[in-house]
């Protein structure tokens, strides 16, 4: 298959190697699954990308969605791709088999849904959107609005949104201002403007459930006054029949840099009499029901960072292979035949960059996705205890380090195209404004810095943050016992001190009641942490890697060198960028925070 997605070969390498997935079948819920159906559903996933997602990838792109008589117009490929996706029942792949699922490892069904991202965003964007949502009603909602709402949604009858921005608010969820009045047959009348909704508005589906947060007349202010709701765009039957239209009307669409072919709307509910809507969960605690969809989407977003990125480098690498430009520093005979790109220096620096990027964010998604089902079915509580303080720590890591540097992989993609990386005749400059909408999903770097800094490092007594620092250091001393990786072990130690440091510095300040001076700087916090976890995965890699050579592992001689290599470029060239933040997060400087606005 030709495709420029993923590199197939070190997705087995991370997933069997370094993460151990087949170990995942030892859980009672994996036991009819084998190696062989793990690689199958994923082979599936990656023909459905390459056929049926990225061929209409830049025509959406080119062709966003109108608002046109009160309804929105679409390329017409899109409708059938997410159909081909439904029929495969990739929609449900890590669902029980009583919905319709494949009960797949978690870190298998990310990969699936990850591969269409890699390979369409925009046209997955419905698909991650409903599967997100339908696991909120499944996990919060009463069993009659799973049967309703959330069954049609991993079948792919109905697709699914998240409401939470609204004009005035942004952000800040505890000022908004939707309200919903409870009638006497225990449904409620909701009326309020949403903005921002991805996926808001289509005819992709037969229905669109939207999840809606708003207020209940007593409700508290702030976020303690948050319920959540079950708003479809159709009124849906008791017999599963689609009833009138809701009181949802589209007001228009916004039209954004990247992920063009996600409609990105405004919403108006409650023009006529109030839209119908349903309580999901207790009410006033709305806000922990919706953040079980946020942080799925959190962990998604950094992996569709990681795929943008990840197809980038591919087409860079390509590209760089074919391309000849110039000549070796040395050679002054200007009649000697020119060279690919990938023979010049700066070239190797940018794709070795890219690399190191996307491979080690994909580590850190996977290592993600394997910590939730270690939550779920490890055999002793206290593991699973831990697994799930873990993934709670590492959320916004997880959301934010490949928003950052896995877009910065996109830029060099660019770059290594030279002039023609910023036409639109190659597909390099799309990925890029597609990825650059990653910072702001679901949270911008500086909202899960906070929420790192200022909640998760501390919670529990730190013992998460403990517990991820006892990993580190059985890495560690397996590289100490390693003659290619004794000096990388160094650096990444160096790199967990420093962070051990500013925690206890910004922590202590914290406590002491300097709260602001302790996380003016939390995005710089959440930038070293982040580089330090990493570093650690990348040798973790390092070491698979050697293990590989030594023992004729099942990948290639030059792909275990490769990752040797990119091991040391990221521990000599990367990690002295945690040294760097560390000296301002130590002394908690407050330059940021003593710069008056009318200074600027």
């Amino acid at each position: 298959m030709d495709q420029k997605i993923i590199s197939t070969q070190d997705l087995a390498f991370q997933l069997y190697e370094l993460h151990g997935a087949e170990g995942l079948l030892r859980f009672a819920r994996y036991r009819d699954h084998s190696r062989d159906t793990l690689d199958a559903a994923l082979e599936l996933a990656l023909k459905v990308a390459a056929e049926e997602f990225a061929p209409h990838n830049a025509l959406a792109d080119g062709e966003e969605p109108r608002f046109e008589d009160g309804r929105v117009v679409m390329r017409p490929e899109v409708g059938p791709a997410l159909k081909v996706l439904a029929e495969t029942g990739l929609m449900a792949a890590g669902q029980d088999y009583e919905r319709g699922g494949m009960q797949l490892p978690v870190a298998i069904a990310q990969m699936c849904v990850g591969m269409l991202k890699g390979a369409n965003v925009g046209t997955q964007g419905y698909a991650g959107l409903t599967i997100a949502a339908a696991n909120l009603i499944l996990a919060h909602g009463s069993d009659e609005q799973k049967a309703r709402f959330a069954e049609p949604m991993l079948a792919g009858r109905f697709f699914g949104t998240m409401c939470l921005t609204e004009p005035h608010a942004g952000s800040s969820l505890g000022d908004l201002k939707t309200r919903a009045l409870p009638q006497e047959d225990g449904s409620y009348r909701l009326s309020g403007n949403k903005i921002f909704i991805s996926a808001g508005d289509h005819e992709l589906s037969e229905n669109i459930v939207h999840l809606v947060l708003a207020r209940l007349p007593d409700a508290p202010a702030g976020v303690k006054g948050i319920s959540l709701f079950i708003v479809p765009k159709f009124i849906v039957n008791e017999d599963s029949s689609l009833g009138p239209r809701n009181d949802v009307a589209l007001a228009g669409l916004i039209h954004k840099m990247g992920y063009r072919g996600t409609t990105s709307t405004m919403l108006n509910f409650g023009e006529k009499d109030g839209a119908v809507g349903y309580l999901v969960g207790e009410p006033n605690n709305g806000l922990a029901g919706m953040f079980h969809m946020m942080n799925e989407a959190r962990i998604g977003v950094g992996l569709g960072a990681v795929m943008l990125g990840y197809t980038g480098y591919l087409h860079a690498l390509d590209y760089a292979r074919d391309r000849r430009q110039g000549r070796p520093l040395g050679q002054k005979d200007p009649q000697s035949p020119q060279v690919p790109l990938i023979e010049h220096a700066d070239v190797r620096r940018m794709l070795l960059t890219q690399k190191a990027y996307v491979e080690g964010g994909l580590s850190l998604c996977l290592f993600g996705a394997t910590l939730v089902d270690e939550k779920r079915y490890a055999e002793e509580a206290s593991d699973r205890q831990t697994a799930a303080a873990m993934l709670d720590l590492l959320t916004p890591v997880i959301k934010s380090w490949p928003s950052q540097f896995c877009l910065e992989a996109n830029s060099l993609a660019i770059q290594v195209h030279g002039g023609y990386g910023y036409t639109r005749e190659y597909p390099v400059e799309q990925f890029y404004r597609d990825n650059r909408l990653n910072p702001i999903h679901e949270g911008t770097h500086g909202i899960q810095g906070l929420d790192l800094l200022g909640r998760k490092v501390s919670m529990q007594d730190g013992l998460p943050y403990k517990a991820l620092l006892v990993r580190m250091r059985e890495t560690l001393a397996q590289a100490r016992e390693s003659a290619l990786l004794a000096d990388n072990g160094r650096r990444l130690a160096e790199a967990v001190d420093t962070v051990e440091a500013a925690t206890k510095a910004l922590v202590t300040r914290r406590n002491a009641g300097e709260v602001d001076k302790a996380m003016a700087n939390a995005s710089l916090y959440l930038e070293a942490f982040g580089h330090t976890v990493v570093g650690w995965l990348w040798l973790r890699q390092g070491l698979c890697a050697e293990q590989g050579l030594a023992e004729g592992g099942p990948q290639t001689e030059a792909f275990y060198r490769g990752k040797l290599k990119t091991c040391d470029y990221f521990c000599r060239y990367e990690l002295p960028r945690v040294q760097a933040l560390g000296s301002v997060l130590v002394s908690v400087d407050a330059t940021t925070q003593e710069m008056e606005p009318d200074w600027f």
